[in-house]
Protein backbone atom coordinates (compact mmCIF):
# COMPACT_ATOMS: atom_id res chain seq x y z
CA UNK A 1 0.00 0.00 0.00
CA UNK A 2 1.44 3.63 -1.37
CA UNK A 3 2.52 5.93 1.78
CA UNK A 4 -0.17 8.71 2.04
CA UNK A 5 0.93 12.40 1.46
CA UNK A 6 -0.01 15.03 4.06
CA UNK A 7 -2.53 16.79 2.29
CA UNK A 8 -4.19 13.44 1.33
CA UNK A 9 -4.37 12.41 5.20
CA UNK A 10 -6.04 16.02 6.02
CA UNK A 11 -8.44 15.03 3.39
CA UNK A 12 -9.63 11.96 5.38
CA UNK A 13 -12.59 11.92 7.75
CA UNK A 14 -9.77 11.73 10.66
CA UNK A 15 -7.58 14.83 9.50
CA UNK A 16 -11.27 16.70 8.54
CA UNK A 17 -12.20 15.83 12.34
CA UNK A 18 -8.62 17.23 13.21
CA UNK A 19 -8.30 20.31 11.29
CA UNK A 20 -11.79 21.75 12.38
CA UNK A 21 -10.78 21.73 16.11
CA UNK A 22 -7.51 23.24 14.81
CA UNK A 23 -8.74 26.05 13.05
CA UNK A 24 -11.49 27.12 15.09
CA UNK A 25 -8.54 27.54 17.91
CA UNK A 26 -6.09 29.40 16.09
CA UNK A 27 -8.95 31.51 14.54
CA UNK A 28 -9.74 32.58 18.11
CA UNK A 29 -6.21 32.60 19.47
CA UNK A 30 -4.70 34.93 16.70
CA UNK A 31 -7.64 37.30 16.03
CA UNK A 32 -6.57 39.81 18.98
CA UNK A 33 -2.53 39.37 18.72
CA UNK A 34 -1.40 42.89 17.72
CA UNK A 35 1.67 44.05 16.09
CA UNK A 36 2.63 44.39 12.11
CA UNK A 37 4.33 40.96 11.40
CA UNK A 38 3.49 37.17 11.79
CA UNK A 39 4.50 34.56 10.45
CA UNK A 40 3.20 30.71 10.18
CA UNK A 41 5.97 27.95 9.71
CA UNK A 42 4.89 24.97 8.26
CA UNK A 43 1.17 23.81 6.38
CA UNK A 44 0.79 27.09 3.92
CA UNK A 45 -2.12 24.84 2.71
CA UNK A 46 -4.00 26.08 5.56
CA UNK A 47 -4.08 29.51 6.77
CA UNK A 48 -4.13 29.37 10.59
CA UNK A 49 -3.43 33.11 10.00
CA UNK A 50 -7.01 33.68 8.39
CA UNK A 51 -8.74 35.73 11.49
CA UNK A 52 -5.27 37.93 12.50
CA UNK A 53 -4.86 42.06 11.78
CA UNK A 54 -1.89 42.57 11.48
CA UNK A 55 -0.46 44.14 7.38
CA UNK A 56 1.96 41.39 7.07
CA UNK A 57 1.10 37.95 7.63
CA UNK A 58 2.95 35.40 5.28
CA UNK A 59 4.02 31.30 5.36
CA UNK A 60 7.19 30.15 5.64
CA UNK A 61 8.88 26.82 4.77
CA UNK A 62 10.27 24.20 2.34
CA UNK A 63 7.33 23.57 0.32
CA UNK A 64 6.37 25.11 -2.87
CA UNK A 65 3.48 27.17 -1.63
CA UNK A 66 5.07 29.37 0.92
CA UNK A 67 5.65 32.88 0.29
CA UNK A 68 9.19 32.56 2.16
CA UNK A 69 10.97 29.48 1.60
CA UNK A 70 13.37 28.32 4.05
CA UNK A 71 14.40 25.93 6.41
CA UNK A 72 12.49 26.33 9.79
CA UNK A 73 15.54 25.72 12.04
CA UNK A 74 17.41 28.48 10.02
CA UNK A 75 15.08 31.37 9.43
CA UNK A 76 16.18 34.45 6.99
CA UNK A 77 14.65 36.94 8.85
CA UNK A 78 15.75 39.92 10.92
CA UNK A 79 16.34 39.27 14.79
CA UNK A 80 13.43 41.12 16.87
CA UNK A 81 11.18 41.95 13.93
CA UNK A 82 8.45 39.71 14.12
CA UNK A 83 5.31 39.85 16.72
CA UNK A 84 3.90 36.77 16.22
CA UNK A 85 4.97 32.62 14.94
CA UNK A 86 2.59 29.97 14.58
CA UNK A 87 3.97 26.63 14.86
CA UNK A 88 1.60 23.94 13.44
CA UNK A 89 3.32 20.70 13.80
CA UNK A 90 6.48 21.59 12.81
CA UNK A 91 8.65 20.46 15.97
CA UNK A 92 7.40 16.93 15.96
CA UNK A 93 8.56 16.28 12.04
CA UNK A 94 11.45 17.88 12.76
CA UNK A 95 14.95 16.19 13.40
CA UNK A 96 16.32 19.26 15.06
CA UNK A 97 13.30 20.80 16.98
CA UNK A 98 15.68 22.61 19.84
CA UNK A 99 16.83 24.92 16.99
CA UNK A 100 13.65 25.71 15.63
CA UNK A 101 12.55 27.32 19.00
CA UNK A 102 15.76 29.08 18.67
CA UNK A 103 14.84 30.72 15.39
CA UNK A 104 11.77 31.94 16.78
CA UNK A 105 12.68 33.29 19.86
CA UNK A 106 15.61 35.31 17.98
CA UNK A 107 13.22 36.65 15.13
CA UNK A 108 10.69 37.05 17.92
CA UNK A 109 10.44 40.72 19.14
CA UNK A 110 10.37 40.96 23.11
CA UNK A 111 6.75 40.48 24.00
CA UNK A 112 5.96 38.83 20.86
CA UNK A 113 3.66 35.50 21.07
CA UNK A 114 3.97 32.15 19.50
CA UNK A 115 1.83 29.29 19.47
CA UNK A 116 2.48 25.62 19.18
CA UNK A 117 0.48 22.92 18.03
CA UNK A 118 1.43 18.93 18.36
CA UNK A 119 0.59 16.23 18.86
CA UNK A 120 0.24 14.77 22.16
CA UNK A 121 2.26 11.69 23.22
CA UNK A 122 -0.17 10.82 26.39
CA UNK A 123 -3.15 10.02 24.49
CA UNK A 124 -4.66 7.67 22.23
CA UNK A 125 -3.38 9.37 19.26
CA UNK A 126 0.17 8.69 21.29
CA UNK A 127 -0.52 5.29 21.58
CA UNK A 128 -2.16 5.04 17.58
CA UNK A 129 1.30 5.60 16.00
CA UNK A 130 2.63 2.29 17.68
CA UNK A 131 0.00 0.02 15.57
CA UNK A 132 -0.34 -1.49 11.68
CA UNK A 133 1.64 -0.26 8.87
CA UNK A 134 0.14 3.34 8.85
CA UNK A 135 2.70 4.21 11.52
CA UNK A 136 4.46 4.87 8.58
CA UNK A 137 1.98 7.54 7.25
CA UNK A 138 1.47 11.36 8.54
CA UNK A 139 1.11 11.92 11.49
CA UNK A 140 1.77 8.64 13.00
CA UNK A 141 5.30 9.04 11.68
CA UNK A 142 6.59 11.64 13.83
CA UNK A 143 8.43 12.01 16.97
CA UNK A 144 5.57 13.71 19.46
CA UNK A 145 6.57 15.67 21.94
CA UNK A 146 5.41 15.32 25.46
CA UNK A 147 3.48 18.81 26.52
CA UNK A 148 5.63 19.26 29.81
CA UNK A 149 9.11 18.82 27.75
CA UNK A 150 7.94 21.52 25.55
CA UNK A 151 7.35 24.06 28.12
CA UNK A 152 10.91 23.04 29.60
CA UNK A 153 12.10 24.20 26.43
CA UNK A 154 10.54 26.86 26.08
CA UNK A 155 11.38 28.17 29.69
CA UNK A 156 14.93 27.73 28.89
CA UNK A 157 14.46 29.79 26.26
CA UNK A 158 13.16 33.09 28.34
CA UNK A 159 9.71 31.84 26.82
CA UNK A 160 6.53 32.39 29.72
CA UNK A 161 3.60 30.64 28.66
CA UNK A 162 0.25 32.36 28.83
CA UNK A 163 -2.67 30.08 27.29
CA UNK A 164 -2.82 26.04 26.50
CA UNK A 165 -5.47 23.44 25.57
CA UNK A 166 -6.16 20.36 24.37
CA UNK A 167 -8.79 18.68 21.97
CA UNK A 168 -9.58 15.59 19.76
CA UNK A 169 -10.38 13.54 22.54
CA UNK A 170 -11.87 10.91 20.72
CA UNK A 171 -9.89 7.68 19.17
CA UNK A 172 -8.62 8.76 16.08
CA UNK A 173 -11.14 6.14 13.98
CA UNK A 174 -9.80 6.08 10.08
CA UNK A 175 -14.34 5.84 9.57
CA UNK A 176 -16.52 8.43 10.09
CA UNK A 177 -19.22 6.59 11.55
CA UNK A 178 -17.02 5.97 15.03
CA UNK A 179 -16.01 9.23 15.00
CA UNK A 180 -19.34 10.77 15.34
CA UNK A 181 -20.20 7.69 17.54
CA UNK A 182 -17.77 9.09 19.97
CA UNK A 183 -17.95 12.34 19.28
CA UNK A 184 -19.36 12.70 23.26
CA UNK A 185 -15.77 12.59 23.97
CA UNK A 186 -14.74 15.52 22.88
CA UNK A 187 -16.92 17.16 25.22
CA UNK A 188 -16.27 15.37 28.16
CA UNK A 189 -12.64 15.62 27.80
CA UNK A 190 -11.93 18.92 28.97
CA UNK A 191 -13.74 17.68 32.70
CA UNK A 192 -12.93 14.20 33.05
CA UNK A 193 -9.40 13.70 31.13
CA UNK A 194 -7.84 17.15 30.76
CA UNK A 195 -4.68 16.25 29.54
CA UNK A 196 -5.49 13.21 26.86
CA UNK A 197 -6.12 14.93 24.20
CA UNK A 198 -4.79 14.15 20.96
CA UNK A 199 -3.25 17.32 20.58
CA UNK A 200 -2.16 20.64 22.53
CA UNK A 201 -1.90 24.30 22.10
CA UNK A 202 0.38 26.12 23.96
CA UNK A 203 0.61 29.60 23.60
CA UNK A 204 3.88 31.65 25.18
CA UNK A 205 5.13 35.38 24.98
CA UNK A 206 9.29 36.22 24.78
CA UNK A 207 10.39 37.97 28.18
CA UNK A 208 13.41 40.11 27.94
CA UNK A 209 15.48 40.12 31.22
CA UNK A 210 15.75 43.73 32.71
CA UNK A 211 13.48 45.34 30.09
CA UNK A 212 10.48 47.02 31.68
CA UNK A 213 7.57 48.56 29.41
CA UNK A 214 6.50 52.05 30.22
CA UNK A 215 2.93 52.45 30.37
CA UNK A 216 1.64 56.45 30.56
CA UNK A 217 0.41 56.83 34.64
CA UNK A 218 -2.74 57.90 33.83
CA UNK A 219 -3.92 58.34 37.52
CA UNK A 220 -0.68 60.75 38.53
CA UNK A 221 -1.19 62.37 34.77
CA UNK A 222 -5.08 63.83 35.99
CA UNK A 223 -4.15 64.36 39.96
CA UNK A 224 -1.67 66.99 38.23
CA UNK A 225 -4.02 68.51 35.83
CA UNK A 226 -6.63 68.63 38.50
CA UNK A 227 -4.23 70.58 40.84
CA UNK A 228 -3.50 73.26 38.17
CA UNK A 229 -7.12 74.41 36.64
CA UNK A 230 -6.61 77.73 34.56
CA UNK A 231 -8.55 80.30 35.25
CA UNK A 232 -9.50 84.11 34.04
CA UNK A 233 -8.50 86.50 36.56
CA UNK A 234 -8.62 90.29 36.20
CA UNK A 235 -5.26 91.75 37.57
CA UNK A 236 -5.02 95.18 38.34
CA UNK A 237 -4.10 97.56 35.32
CA UNK A 238 -6.14 95.96 32.80
CA UNK A 239 -8.89 98.51 31.49
CA UNK A 240 -11.91 97.76 29.40
CA UNK A 241 -11.98 96.12 26.28
CA UNK A 242 -8.33 94.56 27.31
CA UNK A 243 -8.01 91.01 27.02
CA UNK A 244 -7.64 89.72 30.64
CA UNK A 245 -4.67 88.07 31.34
CA UNK A 246 -5.15 84.62 32.82
CA UNK A 247 -3.60 82.48 35.54
CA UNK A 248 -3.46 79.41 37.25
CA UNK A 249 -4.96 78.39 40.06
CA UNK A 250 -2.13 77.02 42.37
CA UNK A 251 -1.72 77.05 46.20
CA UNK A 252 1.40 79.80 45.67
CA UNK A 253 0.23 83.36 46.36
CA UNK A 254 0.98 86.05 44.66
CA UNK A 255 2.60 89.09 46.49
CA UNK A 256 -0.20 91.26 47.20
CA UNK A 257 -3.17 89.33 46.31
CA UNK A 258 -4.22 85.74 46.79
Amino acid sequence: MPMQTTQQWFETCLGQYLLEREQSYFDQAVADVFGYNAIQVGFPQHDFLRSNRMPLRFSVGIEKNVVLRAAPDFLPIESNSIDLVLLPHVLEFSSNPHQILREVQRVLMPEGHVIVCGFNPRSLWGVRRWFGSARYDFPWRGNFIALPRLKDWLTLLDFEMTAGRLCCYAPPFSQEKWLRQFNFMEAAGDRWWPISGGVYFLQAVKRVHGMRVIKPEWKDVLAARRGVVPVARRFNGNTAGEEPRIAARTKTKVRGKE
